[in-house]
């Protein structure tokens, strides 16, 4: 799949998908959801949503099993680290960033990604 502009928001024509809601998602708690058969990662940071590729850029595993630390995710399986807001890699061995999803919470507390029509995104 194409990948995602190092700290770049996508910019493709969007669709809004749901995937949850805010009362799931507890500050400093992340929860996995998949789109498309593509797992993204939700991150509530203190009440801001973040929504990053649910799976390292370094190797295969999933970044749910990781932990959080202040705005960043460190991955369980070789401890490279990723900013939760621009999908910079802080730590390596990754180099690629994650791919960051726009994301909002709508008045009725429903969490709604804006994902590009067709393949989602992700750097691998």
């Amino acid at each position: 799949m194409a990948g995602c502009p190092a700290g770049g928001r996508l910019t493709a024509a969007l669709r809004r998908v749901p995937v949850g809601q805010i009362a799931r998602l507890d500050p400093g708690t992340m929860e996995m959801v998949q789109v498309d058969g593509t797992d993204i990662l939700l991150v509530n940071l203190e009440g801001r949503i973040h929504a990053v590729q649910g799976i390292c850029s370094h190797q295969y595993f999933e970044l749910d099993k990781g932990f959080l630390t202040g705005d960043s995710i460190t991955c369980a399986l070789h401890l490279s680290r990723f900013d939760l807001e621009t999908g910079e890699a802080l730590d390596p061995p990754a180099e690629l960033p994650l791919a960051v999803y726009a994301v909002t919470v709508e008045d009725d507390g429903a969490i709604v990604l804006e994902l590009p029509e067709g393949p989602i995104p992700v750097n691998e």
